[in-house]
């Protein structure tokens, strides 16, 4: 700085530079300021020496109204007549400073200026040390080959930093700052995507700007741009939004830091006014560019204002500091006040610049049609809070960010929750947000219950929960929100755990007090050792109070036993987890008490019958134990907790077993292998005494069941644990199979059954109790069936369980064995097959409309779908080893059975859906043996077994198949009148609507009664909607497999109808009907692709691509030919043959032709093969 004042004494040897220079120098801008922003002779006449004095203008007085344009002109005024020895020195430090003008480095002593805040200061977050690993790939040649020019090649093709060429563009600003202001203008519109440039003319004249967007608009839509770089993922692409951002940032600062900001409006001012107007643009890339530079010039002013604010706060500190000594240094107090004033002013100038940008930008741009504009204004207003909290933390601009929750785009509100999520971190805001909080809180609950992302879901009940903390959320809301435990998303409910867990805090705290307070329950309950889990402690409290508040959240209601619908999966259906489950998963997340399942046992084995409600209350240890009753819903809620305690603690192990880094110690191997052993250890003993407590209701004892799936019976092996112990479990699990009828409890029962045979040291254990309860459950059968009046109950539970036996265990020997004189069997049930048993039970109660027997006539025909199951099993298994094959069964008499059960049902009934579906099965599964049937049979020339094998693989009959189109038409018909969608209008040739199959229409009623029944009958039709969903695509499925089978609509004169016709909505019933329907297109491109593999093996018809019609369904077309022309009326099978052959018909003609031609060669080979694999 001393060098700096050296040089401006010499071009003044008369009057220093001393405070009266801006004096002089602001009446002569004064004088000569023009309107405009810039003045073209002045810029012309800018040299080193005004460079000079500008600085020395911007260090006495920077906030003065005077262009620093102006500089040259009250230059002349004040030294008039120089003698030529000091032309001849200043000539001589013009030439010279042009040469340092080059290196940057000899310029940075120039640019600080008294009073202001340094660059110096910045670079810890603008330095080029955050953006130099992404910048290095974006430094290609090719990109420099195309002729970049300007701040754009100097960011992204030669890899400068945006601090230096903030610095550089300030330099040449000062030099000529219309060239500059247009270089800036140009780069932004270079990140537009746009290569049309402006000039200087344009940039001095403002008044113009509009027009000039409009024409650079006019021009860029004409070139029909799609793209551009900010939202563009070409590869090799080279722009960075980082490192445009980062530039205006840096711009900024470099500004404020050499006064410039300040002393040259004209500098925010001319941004302003070109970016503005481009943020209005009616093209996508002018508007979404100019936004994010707003957006960014605004941020990098809410930084320098933190600063100015820092800066007031310190100095105010200084001067009143420096009052308080006892000698006041008069001259450093006046110096200190005039830098307070002067950040004031600059505070001043940056707060209505602020709003400006406020105003005319984000006000119009946070409601944009781009969702991506709304994103990035949601960002900015957001840190504009959190760093400018005195302009901006204020209603009228938190508003905005709750009127975005309502957005529409599932990322903007993504983005208002985590803004949001940052100023309710912060305590000290919630004054600030009380207003606020209790405007929006309804509409932030409400996304957490019913957003359509269960992201923003999630994000919004952690925002809730910080809201809880600082107490701004209501009794309501807290209940509302807690019962999302019970959600179906795994999100949802794992990020609502901790806000539940703090409830259940509460309540257990509010406990506490009713009981005495802490002292007094310690004393009541006394020390008890850790391991005892027998006696009361205080734990059982805490699991009380969870127990009592999953109750009062289940809002839906007691939940009936699971009874075996008709209308389930032929092979028997998957154990969903209940609701009560998956909420105890979330739980062991939030409420430690949970992991300790010893604990919770102990808790549930507890007898609490000893303890009345009327013994003395008094008594705090008596009060304890009336409190920590359970009742049968707690208990069975506990049990689901349990379940989830035990995984808890086996996961925790297994996790251990490995550190930080990945590795495997041995020490943590021990250590987890310790605890899975003790676990396996106490659960082998708990589950035996929880049977018998529990064992009696369906609701718990299925709990229980389950927990022998955790039970790990390698490691019981492995401790070489008595086998008599693991018999006795199984007894208790044969009794439970025995003794419920119950879905749920059998599911349960089977899988345990089924769990135990997979480990082989307790396989022969397992075997020995599966046979005794085969025997056990034949005999009862036979006992049913010679019965006169037989117990239709007792029929439906034993056919279950057979069922349910069928399922896991072989019961081929079983069906087809007659009972033995003299057995048990034979000397009181009579001498029949169980196969004529179930065929008589089926053709019995087939007609009859009752729930029962509509379960008995189901058991059986699983039953038998079941044995057939396994007869398949063993074909294959015979053909496989080339073994001599008898003649196969017979299963006309059960497709017969299944025919009669389904004429005689409702169309839409549940049971003839299911017998339905059985039949369908029983045809394909047998097809399945055609893939042996032309691999291994034929290679070793075992002739008897492809007779046997061609004569088991049958169509479905006629008469069923027409059953089958009308059930299909009647579940279709349902559904889309339940969704409320529009299907095709029928055909000629479509069997008549039956009125009886005609869903109730509830739509009459629906604004009758209050607001609890009109949810309660909104609930139900949602349930109906999802009921009748599932009946059409599950039946629609074991339509598609059967005809991939080629076992239904494959001969006859009206081949390929029913196939035509299930298509026929494909599109128009949802995604989940267009999937199940899609395998169809599947399974034809997989045998097409083989059918490119694999040459012709037979003549085939030639046709053009073109030729595709009715016309080709003849009866020299092969089979492939048919399906293409049944999609071809359809419409869809046309359109896309049509989008391929308008791809390739310039490259090859005769490409689509020969496609369908080798398809159509090859498909009687290769069809087997979709149902083989």
């Amino acid at each position: 700085m001393p060098a700096r004042l050296s040089s401006m004494e010499l071009s003044d040897p008369v009057t220093p530079a001393t405070w009266d220079a801006p004096n002089r120098r602001k009446s002569g801008r004064t004088v000569q300021k023009p309107v405009s922003v810039y003045q073209p002779d002045s810029n012309v006449s800018i040299n080193s020496s005004g460079s000079g004095k500008r600085k020395r203008a911007e260090a006495v007085d920077i906030d003065t109204d005077a262009d620093p344009l102006g500089v040259e002109t009250s230059s002349d005024e004040n030294e008039s007549e120089p003698d030529e020895e000091e032309l001849k020195e200043q000539r001589q430090r013009a030439s010279k400073g042009k040469r340092v003008q080059s290196k940057p480095a000899a310029k940075k002593p120039k640019i600080a200026a008294a009073g202001t805040m340094s660059l110096a200061m910045r670079p810890a977050i603008n330095g080029a040390k955050k953006i130099s690993k992404p910048r290095k790939p974006r430094a290609k040649k090719s990109t420099s080959d195309n002729g970049e020019t300007g701040i754009y090649a100097e960011i992204f093709v030669q890899g400068h930093t945006t601090d230096a060429i903030a610095t550089e563009w300030i330099k040449r600003y000062d030099d000529h700052n219309a060239e500059a202001m247009c270089e800036l203008v140009n780069f932004v519109l270079k990140c537009t995507g746009c290569d049309l440039q402006v000039d200087v003319h344009d940039i001095e004249d403002p008044d113009n700007v509009t027009s000039k967007i409009s024409d650079l608009q006019d021009e860029y839509q004409a070139q029909k741009i799609t793209d551009y770089p900010l939202i563009s993922k070409a590869r090799g692409a080279t722009f960075s939004r980082y490192a445009m951002t980062n530039l205006f940032h840096s711009i900024i600062a470099a500004a404020h830091a050499s006064g410039i900001l300040y002393s040259d409006v004209a500098l925010v001012e001319n941004i302003e006014i070109w970016v503005t107007t481009m943020s209005s643009s009616g093209i996508r890339p002018f508007r979404h560019t100019a936004t994010v530079v707003s957006l960014a010039v605004a941020s990098a002013m809410c930084d320098i204002m933190k600063e100015i604010v820092e800066n007031i706060a310190m100095t105010m500190l200084q001067k009143e500091s420096e009052r308080k000594k006892k000698s006041v240094n008069k001259a450093r107090v006046a110096s200190l006040q005039t830098m307070v004033e002067e950040n004031k002013k600059n505070k001043d100038l940056l707060e209505g610049w602020l709003k400006d940008i406020f105003d005319t930008v984000f006000i119009h741009r946070y409601r944009d049609v781009d969702p991506k504009i709304r994103v990035d204004c949601s960002s900015a207003l957001g840190s504009w809070i959190t760093t400018c909290p005195d302009i901006f933390f204020e209603g009228q601009y938190l508003r905005y960010l709750g009127w975005v929750l309502s957005d529409s785009s599932a990322p903007t509100r993504a983005e208002v929750v985590k803004q949001l999520a940052k100023l309710y971190k912060n305590k000290e805001n919630v004054g600030r947000l009380r207003a606020f909080t209790e405007r929006f809180r309804p509409r932030m609950v409400e996304m957490a219950t019913q957003d359509a992302e269960p992201a923003i879901r999630a994000s919004v009940v952690e925002l809730l929960d910080m809201i809880r903390e600082i107490g701004l959320l209501e009794p309501d809301d807290i209940d509302t929100i807690g019962k999302l435990i019970f959600d179906s998303e795994p999100r949802v409910r794992k990020a609502v755990a901790g806000f539940f867990a703090e409830n259940i805090a509460d309540l257990f705290e509010s406990t506490v007090e009713e009981l005495g307070g802490e002292e007094a329950l310690e004393e009541a309950l006394g020390d008890s050792a850790e391991d005892d889990y027998d006696n009361p402690r205080r734990s059982w409290l805490k699991l009380k109070c969870l127990a009592e508040v999953l109750q009062s959240y289940d809002t839906s209601g007691e939940e009936s036993p699971t009874e075996s619908s008709p209308f389930v999966d032929s092979v028997g259906s998957t154990i969903l987890e209940s609701r009560y489950s998956m909420a105890a998963q979330s739980i062991c997340e939030g409420v430690p008490e949970v992991k300790d399942w010893e604990m919770v046992a102990g808790y549930l084995l507890y007898d609490h019958s000893s303890t009345l409600p009327s013994h003395d209350t008094d008594d705090p240890q008596t009060a304890f134990k009336i409190r920590c009753q359970l009742s049968e819903k707690e208990e069975r809620l506990l049990l689901e907790i349990l379940n989830a305690g035990v995984k808890s603690r086996l996961a925790t192990a297994m996790q251990a077993e490995t550190d930080k880094k990945g590795k495997r110690t041995k020490a943590r191997k021990d250590e987890s292998r310790e605890i899975q052993e003790s676990t396996a250890t106490h659960l082998a003993h708990l589950i035996p005494r929880l049977l018998r407590k529990f064992g009696a209701s369906p609701y718990t004892a299925s709990a229980v069941l389950r927990l022998e799936h955790i039970l790990d019976l390698e490691i019981f092996q492995d401790l070489r644990q008595d086998s008599q112990e693991y018999a006795s479990l199984l007894d208790d699990i044969s009794k439970q199979f025995l003794t419920h009828a119950d879905g749920n409890v059998l599911a349960e029962a089977k899988t345990a059954l089924l769990h135990a045979r997979g480990y082989e040291d307790l396989e022969e254990v397992t075997e020995g109790k599966v046979q005794e309860l085969w025997e056990g459950t034949i005999w009862t059968l036979r006992q049913l069936a010679q019965a006169k009046n037989p117990s239709i109950a007792n029929l439906a539970s034993t056919l279950q369980r057979i069922s349910s036996l069928s399922s896991i265990s072989d019961c081929t020997e079983i069906f087809e064995v007659e009972a033995r004189s003299g057995t048990k069997s034979g000397s009181q049930a009579g001498s029949l097959r169980v196969i004529d048993i179930l065929l008589e039970l089926i053709r019995t109660y087939g007609g009859d409309e009752d729930a029962d027997s509509s379960v008995v006539v189901s058991g059986a025909i699983r039953s038998l779908l079941f044995y057939y199951m396994w007869v398949v099993r063993s074909l294959k298994a015979k053909i496989e080893q080339n073994e001599q094959l008898d003649d196969g069964p017979d299963y006309g008499d059960v497709s017969s059975a299944i025919q009669e059960v389904v004429s005689s049902k409702h169309k839409l009934d549940d049971s003839r859906l299911a017998a339905m579906g059985c039949l369908l099965d029983l045809h394909t599964m047998f097809a399945t043996l055609r893939h042996l049937k032309r691999s291994q049979m034929e290679k070793d020339g075992n002739a008897d077994a492809n007779a046997v094998v061609a004569s088991l693989v049958r169509e479905v009959p006629k008469k069923a198949q027409g059953l089958v189109l009308e059930s299909f038409l009647a579940a279709e018909k349902a559904y889309a009148q339940k969704a409320k969608r529009t299907l095709e209008p029928p055909a000629n040739d479509d069997p008549p609507d039956d009125p009886e199959s005609e869903p109730e229409d509830l739509s009459e009623s629906e604004d009758d009664g209050d607001d609890d029944d009109k949810a309660r009958r909104s609930q139900h039709r949602q349930h109906e909607l999802l009921l009748a969903e599932k009946r059409l695509c599950e039946f629609t499925g074991k339509i598609v497999l059967a005809l991939v089978a080629q076992v239904l609509d494959s001969s006859g004169p009206t081949k390929g109808a029913l196939r035509k016709r299930i298509l026929r909505n494909k599109t128009k019933l949802g995604a989940n009907f267009k999937e199940v329907l899609a395998f169809l297109d599947d399974a034809k491109a997989k045998r097409s692709h083989k059918a490119k593999a694999k040459p012709a093996t037979k003549p085939v018809v030639k046709e053009k691509a073109g030729q595709k019609s009715k016309a080709r369904i003849t009866e020299a077309d092969d089979e492939e030919d048919e399906d293409d022309a049944i999609e071809d009326v359809d419409g869809q099978g046309e359109e896309a043959d049509l989008a391929r052959q308008a791809a390739e018909e310039d490259r090859e003609d005769d490409g689509a032709r020969d496609e369908g031609d080798h398809a159509a060669a090859a498909e009687e080979l290769e069809e087997d093969d979709i149902m083989g694999d």
